[in-house]
Formats: structure tokens, sequence, C-alpha cells
């Protein structure tokens, strides 16, 4: 009966933890639905007593919004707004080749540091792993100076090689654990069977490997896409390959006063994460424990 009452009651605590976690989100989800009257006037929760829901906002932040301004002339002249769906593109032009490239490299080089013997394989590997306490921002200034050099500033493959070499040290860790955990006589049948390393490889290691990879990809892919700070250093100021989180971040600017809006165009660049992150779910937690065992 007591391990009941606990068992209840750590639910109730965990519930309400939950439902006050989720409060802001909330909020934010339902002002993205609100008028702007509205939600210049009262609070979102108001909207238990005086529902009022319309899907505005959104037609706004992807179509573009009508504005009037008056020129250096004395002309008044009415404009659009940029939408978002250009800096959508470009977000995911940025976040797959910046998921994909470190992944396949990471698994050649976990492969190799797992089952490879060759002189001074546990030193690159502790460099490798000691990689992983230095902090990105103060290599984005060295980093940049070279890309100004090989002019690569403004391009997608300077972002993508800059993404690549701050995951790899992550993923190749994370893939070393697990695919280090493989049995060993696995691979002693394959090799008397005349597989190469590079059979084995694409045969054996990566299919036995896919839980690990989801998860590095779901861990990469929110980094990748929710990332402002790489972004503006080396995308710069190009409205041609800027992505979501600058453009949101350029509306805080020019449609700071349209609080819906802003909600509206946060809400639009969760879809794609959400549904990246529900459709590896399944393998997130697998592969998270199997590579947290061992070296």
């Amino acid at each position: 009966m007591e391990e009941e009452k606990r068992s209840t009651a750590v639910t109730v605590v965990l519930l309400v933890i939950c439902i006050v976690w989720s409060l802001p989100t909330i909020g934010l989800l339902v002002t993205s639905f609100r008028p702007e009257d509205d939600v210049s006037r009262t609070g979102w929760w108001t909207m238990v007593k005086d529902p009022s829901f319309t899907i505005s906002n959104y037609r706004q932040v992807l179509a573009g919004k009508d504005f009037t301004y008056v020129n250096e002339s004395g002309v008044e002249v009415t404009a659009r707004t940029e939408n978002l769906v250009r800096a959508f593109l470009n977000s995911v032009t940025v976040t797959v080749p910046a998921v994909v490239i470190p992944i396949l490299i990471a698994a050649f080089a976990a492969y190799g540091f797992a089952w490879v013997y060759f002189p001074g394989r546990k030193l690159f590997f502790i460099i490798v792993v000691g990689l992983l306490v230095v902090p990105l921002q103060i290599s984005l200034i060295p980093i940049l100076r070279d890309y100004l050099a090989l002019e690569l500033t403004g391009s997608f493959l300077g972002i993508w090689l800059a993404h690549t070499g701050f995951g790899l040290p992550l993923a190749i860790y994370l893939m070393f654990n697990y695919i280090s955990t493989i049995p060993r006589s696995i691979l002693e049948s394959a090799f008397i069977d005349g597989f190469t390393h590079f059979t084995i490889f694409t045969r054996l290691i990566l299919p036995l490997s896919i839980p690990i990879l989801a998860s590095f990809a779901i861990f990469q892919f929110v980094w990748v896409w929710n990332d402002l700070l790489v972004a503006m250093v080396f995308l710069g100021t190009k409205r041609q390959v800027a992505v979501l989180t600058q453009r949101l971040f350029s509306m805080i600017g020019t449609l700071g006063q349209d609080y819906h809006l802003l909600t509206a165009g946060a809400f639009v660049s969760m879809v794609l994460p959400l549904i990246v992150f529900f459709s590896l779910q399944r393998f997130f937690v697998r592969g998270l424990l199997a590579g947290s065992v061992k070296y």
C-alpha cells in the first residue's frame, strides 16, 4: 500500500513538472494562432474565456506581409516583407549535408580506431576525445580568416565544412563506443570468408550501427538546424543564403512589434526537427545506451 502511494505521489509530481515545463511552449503555440489585436491587448491564457483563433499569422509568415513606409523623398511606399520559404529551404540545404558528411567520416574513423591496428591508434583517439572539451567559439576567428583567404565565406560549402569539423569529435567518440562492442567473432568470420575491411564496413558495420547513426543524426540535425552563431559567422548577411534562424533573428528587429508573427515563425522552424526526431526516436535510446559503455 505504501509503495502504491509513493508511486502515485511520484507520478503526480512528475506530471506537475511536465505541465509547468510545457507552459511557455503552450503559450507560444496559442499566441501563434491568436489575432494581432488580441495578442497586443490580452494574455494568451484569456483564450479559455474568449477563444478566438486564426491562421493568418502563419499565412503572413509563409507568404510575407504588406507594410507601408515613407521613403527619402517623402512618398509613402507599400512593400512586402520577405517570407520564410527561401530561408527554410536554405536551412534544409545547410543541415542535410552537415549531418550526412560527419556521419560518414566518423563511421569510417570509428571503425578504424576500433578494429584496424596501426601505430599511434590510441594516441590519435585520445586527441579526438580531447577535442570534445574545446569550445567551438574560440576557433571561429581563425577559421574565418582562412575562409576569407579561400573565399569560402557566404557559401554553403564553407558552413558544411565548419559543421562537419565541429561535429566530428562527438560523432567519432559515440560511434567508436558502439562499434567496438560488436562481437569480434563476426569480423573474424568475415575475414575468413575473404572480406576486406571496406566490405566488412559497408555490409556488416553500417547495418549493425543504425541505432547510433540515428542517435547522432538527431543530435547533429537539431544542433545545425537551430544554430545561429556559426551561420552568422560563415554565411554573413547575404539574404540569398540566410538560414531560418537568421531570418527569425532579423524579424526581431524588423517585426519586433508583431509578436504574433514571431511565434508563428518559431513554430514553422520546429516542424522539420520534430519530424526527424519522431522518425528516428525508436533508435534513439538504444543507440545512446549502446554508445555509452567501455573503451
